[in-house]
């Protein structure tokens, strides 16, 4: 459980200057030989599922189907395969505020560090009349 003020390494490791190091995450979620798609300036956006490991495209429809919806799901967001890496490495991640920022994200309002509490958000979101339960925090398999 975390601590009052306390980030889960999930999203300390995604707010840090470094973050997350693109090499290593494709090196664990891609089969061997295949890495990120890449924009025409050569930027990686998303690993598309033909270049998944079988335990990636698992945890790929886990969570596009029940965790982070999305109306598609042949490939993983740069952005969700950071989750996936966390998840694989058995990083902590909060649940509720990765949902909860995915929620806010949809509805076109910034993520806030506090989106749990709006009392302590720089402004309201509008949703403080939902009942946030707090869910554990989980930590992902090390099966590769």
């Amino acid at each position: 459980m975390l601590e009052e003020g306390q980030e889960c390494e999930f999203s300390q490791r995604r707010n840090r200057a470094d973050g997350f190091d693109e090499e290593v995450i494709a090196q664990l979620l891609c089969i061997p030989g295949q890495d990120f798609a890449r924009t025409a300036a050569g930027r990686r956006v998303r690993i598309m599922r033909t270049s998944m490991t079988t335990l990636t495209q698992i945890w790929m429809t886990l969570l596009l189907s029940n965790v982070l919806p999305s109306d598609h799901n042949s490939d993983l967001p740069l952005s969700k395969c950071q989750l996936v890496y966390a998840i694989l490495t058995r990083m902590s991640v909060h649940v509720a505020s990765v949902d909860a920022d995915a929620i806010y994200l949809f509805a076109g309002m910034p993520p806030t560090r506090h989106p749990l509490d709006p009392d302590k958000s720089k402004q309201g979101h509008g949703v403080s009349s939902i009942d946030y339960e707090p869910l554990p925090v989980i930590r992902g398999s090390r099966h590769t």
